[in-house]
């Protein structure tokens, strides 16, 4: 592999560090107790960073799939003749629910919830279907009337024409939504181990805490790589719609 090649697809050397941190960190006890030599332990004990990557993630990957279904099943209703009437509602809501940060929408889920995995959850899918919803309104608007009518004119139903036509044109918008709910939610899962979630996070509040910022930095890492990792797969993904887009 040359160096060219890894310069040009950083994922090549970005997800083997995932992984290394992921699973070797305390390969690096060395370093971290000479950077840090009144940390002790120099590296964080009460889990492995594999046992809380994997928590986090599926944290992320439950809450955004059902932000996903249900932002784009808004999206779809509302492009519809008779959903139009919801449609300023929801771009309302979508455009009024961004200016709220990640952790004040958590915070509301505490009270009504409780401590634990469930109100993070909960605060991670309602702040991603914002994006998404928001997206999914912009590319379903952004296929062309001509195309409709073409689609229409072959005799498709309403329904093969949402599947076949709307949808794949407009996927390339929606997929930027998701992705930013799912780059969003990555770094406010991290967030949830205040209330009690098991997530990345519980190095860096614990070494905020205790004032061990090797803890800190050990966790940042990986939630950092996590997120640029995952960021960069969706623009693979991205890439290959946009080209499928263009050949059909």
């Amino acid at each position: 592999m040359s160096r060219r090649d890894l310069l040009r697809d950083p994922l090549l050397w970005l997800l083997p560090l995932l992984v290394f941190f992921s699973l070797g960190m305390k390969l690096l006890r060395p370093v971290f107790a000479w950077a840090f030599p009144g940390t002790v332990p120099p590296i964080y004990a009460d889990d492995t960073f594999l046992a809380l990557f994997l928590s986090h993630a599926a944290l992320v990957a439950i809450s955004s799939l059902i932000a996903a279904l249900i932002g784009v099943g808004l999206g779809i209703v509302a492009t519809r003749r008779w959903g139009a009437e919801f449609r300023p509602l929801l771009e309302a809501l979508a455009t009024i629910g961004q200016t709220f940060p990640p952790v004040a929408v958590l915070a509301l889920a505490v009270p009504a919830f409780g401590y634990g995995p469930l109100p993070t959850m909960i605060a991670l899918t309602l702040y991603g279907i914002l994006p998404i919803l928001k997206n999914t309104l912009a590319g379903l608007a952004g296929v062309p009337d001509s195309v409709r009518d073409a689609g229409t004119g072959m005799g498709l139903t309403r329904f093969e024409l949402l599947r076949d036509v709307e949808l794949p044109l407009a996927a390339p918008t929606i997929l930027a939504g998701i992705r930013i709910a799912v780059i969003i939610n990555i770094g406010t899962a991290a967030i949830g181990s205040t209330v009690g979630a098991v997530t990345l996070g519980n190095p860096i509040i614990g070494g905020l805490v205790t004032g061990k910022v090797s803890y800190v930095i050990q966790g940042a890492l990986v939630v950092g790589l996590f997120a640029i990792v995952t960021d960069l797969l969706f623009e693979r993904l991205d890439r290959r719609l946009r080209r499928f887009a263009a050949r059909d």
